[in-house]
């Protein structure tokens, strides 16, 4: 774990942003999709560390992006070349655009400083996505990586952040997947080789400083 100074430097504020992945109704809500992703998410209180780092940042002036992944009603141009694609084409329910599935979840709260990122396609909520220009027009240096599901967008996430030149700090108690024990093996065998990895806690003691945005 870094010192709380090495955290500090990484989180300034106006150079911090903080992505929550996939933190929607239809995947970690009660009438989920993924009802065991769902489970996991709430009771190891990775979706509550999400709120508790989205409230913080809205305190202290650090911009929220919430990438949400949704499909058309009819399907034109979502992905169908992987397992996980198809499968999902199959779910009771489904993430489609303009429903209830793909508002963000309780208890995070959005706010009209918030950006909301949607995506029709693909795995990843960067790559493909307007996440990165969004990132470089606001000065983000720092990504800050929570949500779900461990076993493919956080990691996907991760890798396309560092791969685009930003650092990424990983709150390992805001990041849910399933089975439960996979989450934390995978962050400290995979993504603690490429990301600061951090408690939510120690994150939250440098977001909550009292500097905003300029």
């Amino acid at each position: 774990m870094p010192s709380h100074a090495q955290l500090s430097e990484l989180l300034d504020p106006a150079s911090t942003v903080l992505l929550t992945v996939e933190c929607q109704q239809g995947v970690v809500g009660p009438d989920s999709a993924l009802p065991e992703l769902a489970r996991e998410a709430r009771s190891s209180g990775a979706l509550r560390n999400v709120a508790r780092l989205v409230a913080a940042a809205h305190h202290g002036g650090v911009q929220v992006i919430h990438a949400v992944a949704e499909r058309r009603p009819d399907g034109r141009g979502a992905s169908r070349n992987a397992r996980l694609f198809r499968a999902a084409e199959r779910l009771p329910v489904r993430q489609l655009a303009g429903s209830t599935a793909v508002r963000v979840a309780p208890p995070i709260e959005v706010t009209e400083e918030d950006i909301v990122v949607r995506r029709l396609h693909g795995l990843s909520p960067v790559h493909g996505t307007e996440v990165d220009a969004l990132l470089r027009n606001l000065g983000c240096r720092t990504l800050v990586v929570s949500g779900v599901s461990a076993n493919v967008a956080i990691p996907n996430a991760v890798f396309d952040a560092v791969n685009l030149g930003y650092t990424a700090v990983v709150p390992a108690d805001a990041v849910a997947g399933v089975p439960a024990e996979y989450t934390p093996a995978m962050i400290r065998h995979t993504l603690a080789l490429v990301a600061t990895v951090a408690t939510t806690d120690e994150v939250l003691g440098c977001l909550e400083r009292p500097r905003r945005r300029g």
